[in-house]
Formats: structure tokens, C-alpha cells, sequence
């Protein structure tokens, strides 16, 4: 068993990888490739890493509970925001893009950090195939160019839920969301109503507006 391997294994003995689809993206889709060659040797390792700008690759134990909340499907599309390295956006791509039409909106606002997400999902062909498009933009702001989306994720805490972000997602989408300290579950049931769900406990990088 690779290291690799080891990681999603623990990921499933701990609860947080369930669905099959979600296992075969996290074994399939390495961590490694993801992180700055000075640290590629704790790429394995449970806990978040810097990725410069003062931005990380979150822990994996943390990526495999949004994305279980969130539940991927084939053909989908989804706005990924605060794409960094490009880990999630990829991991994404490998679900979604089991279907023709599934495709992974990525919304970085920092231009290294954007060009990192291009150059690391390009290891896998989702930029070349299209599946992956790799946005330098304030992900605040959502993207209104591919809306309307089924599902939005993001990757970095604000103080409260956006309202770009409530446009754009398709009455029966979901939203994973961290607000403050936790991760909010929000199911978009009309176009006015959303019901919601809290997970508390949890720490991110903030999420930076223009």
C-alpha cells in the first residue's frame, strides 16, 4: 500500500470517506502533486500546508467531510471557490467529469495561486479536456458567466453567506460554506428559502474580498 493509499485508508477507518465515488477520487487524485516540492514529504500527512500567499492545501480529513456534505454527481457543474493548489478542483473534476457535461468552475483571486490551480489540474488533462475552467476573480462574487450552478463549494470562511452565491445556485442545489468556525450545509429549496445545517469546529483561511 502507497502512501497515498494509506491516507484515504485512514480517511475511511475515521469516518470522514463514505461513498465509493468520493474513495476512488481520493485514491486516483494524489495529494501530492498539490503541494511545493519543499514539502511534497509530508504531502501525506493529515493537517493543513502552506501553499504561499498565505493560503494552505486544507487538511484531508477536512476535504473529504465538505466533499461528503457536498455529495458530487457525474455531469454536474459546480463554482469552486478558492481553488489554491488545486486539490478539491481536481478531486471535483474526477467525479463530475464521469459524464460529458459535468465541469468544475475554479475561482482563485490570487494570480499565482490561479496559475498553480491550472498547472496542477493539468497533470490530470481537466483543463485540456474542459472540464476544469480556472477563473482569476473575487470568489465572493460567484461566477455569473457559467451560473446557473448545481453546487458551490468553498474553501475559505467569511462572516456571512454571499448573496451572489444564493443567485447562482439552482433551486434543489447545495452549498458547502464555511462561516466563522464552521461548515454550514445550505439546500437552496425555492428561489427565496434555503434550510441549512451547521457543523461547527473547524479552521480556515478567511476569505478575501476585492
Amino acid at each position: 500500500m502507497n502512501e497515498n493509499e494509506k491516507l484515504v485508508e485512514g480517511l475511511l477507518n475515521e469516518g470522514y470517506l463514505k461513498t465509493p465515488a468520493l474513495k476512488d477520487a481520493f485514491t486516483k487524485i494524489d495529494r501530492k502533486d498539490f503541494v511545493p516540492e519543499d514539502l511534497k514529504g509530508e504531502a501525506y500527512g493529515n493537517y493543513p500546508l502552506p501553499i504561499g500567499f498565505g493560503q494552505t492545501i486544507s487538511q484531508p480529513l477536512t476535504v473529504a467531510f465538505m466533499l461528503e456534505l457536498l455529495q458530487p454527481h457525474p455531469g454536474e457543474k459546480i463554482l469552486d471557490i478558492g481553488s489554491g493548489s488545486g486539490w478539491q478542483t481536481c478531486l471535483l473534476a474526477y467525479v463530475v467529469g464521469k459524464s460529458s457535461k459535468g465541469k468544475v468552475v475554479a475561482v482563485e483571486r490570487i494570480p499565482e495561486l490561479r496559475k498553480m490551480t491550472e498547472t496542477n489540474v493539468s497533470k490530470y488533462g481537466f483543463i485540456e479536456s474542459g472540464i476544469v475552467r480556472a477563473i482569476l476573480a473575487d470568489g465572493s462574487k460567484g461566477f455569473p458567466g457559467e451560473a446557473p450552478f448545481d453546487k458551490i463549494i468553498a474553501a475559505a470562511s467569511g462572516k456571512s453567506l454571499p448573496d451572489a452565491w444564493k443567485e447562482q445556485l439552482k433551486v434543489g442545489g447545495k452549498m458547502i460554506v464555511p462561516i466563522k468556525n464552521s461548515v454550514f450545509v445550505f439546500e437552496k429549496v425555492s428561489e427565496k428559502s434555503f434550510e441549512e445545517k451547521e457543523y461547527p469546529g473547524f479552521s480556515f483561511v478567511p476569505l478575501i474580498k476585492d
